[in-house]
């Protein structure tokens, strides 16, 4: 069976000891029965390994060069960040994509490096509000998916997170139908390239979840965990999301 999983996306906020701050305040945190990961930015990976060996959380980080070394000023290599500690990569986030511009191409490559370098991608993909309100949801994120596993011949080790783009820190969230309409047709499109055993692959919902509709999201049938935000930046409501998320795994 699935774990829940509940990763915190701290984006570009906290320094090195308001990270510690932070996890200070979660730990310990004894939730066997889900998986949570800390994606805190690349500044603060080091001090967040050393609180967060054993703890039973994971380590995440943000964002992945693919190349493993060279001349590409600012990057960071997945070897740097296995060094670190680094268990799960967030790739293709909207931020990613539309102020950064990545590409389906660049999101292959990374979602390839990732895999061969044993790190678990965090795949993300999702609409904007002009093109939900033109109806071209499932276009969209299919060319997204498609682009970034192209390739991908054999079943990979991944986590996807559906993110509608209009519902990232605007306060605005997807119904809980609309969000599993959405995770329902991802799911299709795995189980069409992989089969069933593709039913392994967790899909998160990445849209301004918090603890007031983290419970209604996550009993959905194919939400299998969130992609947190502005809720993962404070250590008493992630903490209360991960007990949501132990809640409700133990029913």
């Amino acid at each position: 069976m699935k774990k829940i999983l509940i990763a915190g996306n701290w984006k570009m906020n906290k320094t090195l000891r308001e990270t510690e701050i932070f996890l200070e305040a979660l730990l310990p945190a004894d939730f066997p029965s889900i998986e949570g990961v800390i994606c805190p930015p690349f500044t603060a990976l080091g001090i967040a390994n050393k609180h967060l060996r054993n703890s039973g959380l994971s380590l995440g980080a943000q964002n992945m060069d693919p190349h493993d070394f060279g001349a590409f000023t600012g990057e960071v290599s997945p070897l740097m960040l296995q060094e670190l500690g680094v268990r799960y990569i967030i790739l293709g986030h909207s931020e990613r994509r539309t102020i950064f511009g990545e590409s389906d191409e660049c999101l292959r490559l990374k979602v390839k490096s990732a895999i061969e370098h044993r790190l678990m991608p965090i795949l993300c993909v999702g609409e904007t509000l002009e093109e939900r309100e033109r109806g071209i949801t499932e276009k969209v994120i299919q060319k997204q998916l498609a682009g970034a596993l192209q390739g991908l011949e054999v079943f990979p080790p991944l986590v996807i997170a559906y993110e509608p783009v209009w519902a990232i820190g605007t306060g605005k969230t997807a119904t809980p139908a609309e969000a599993q309409q959405a995770h329902a047709f991802l799911r299709s499109i795995l189980q069409n390239l992989w089969g069933t055993a593709s039913d392994a692959i967790r899909i998160l919902y990445g849209g301004s979840m918090n603890t007031r509709n983290a419970e209604d999201l996550l009993c959905q049938k194919d939400i299998d965990g969130g992609l947190i935000g502005g809720a993962s930046l404070k250590a008493e409501s992630f903490r209360e999301l991960l007990a949501i998320a132990q809640q409700l795994s133990q029913r």
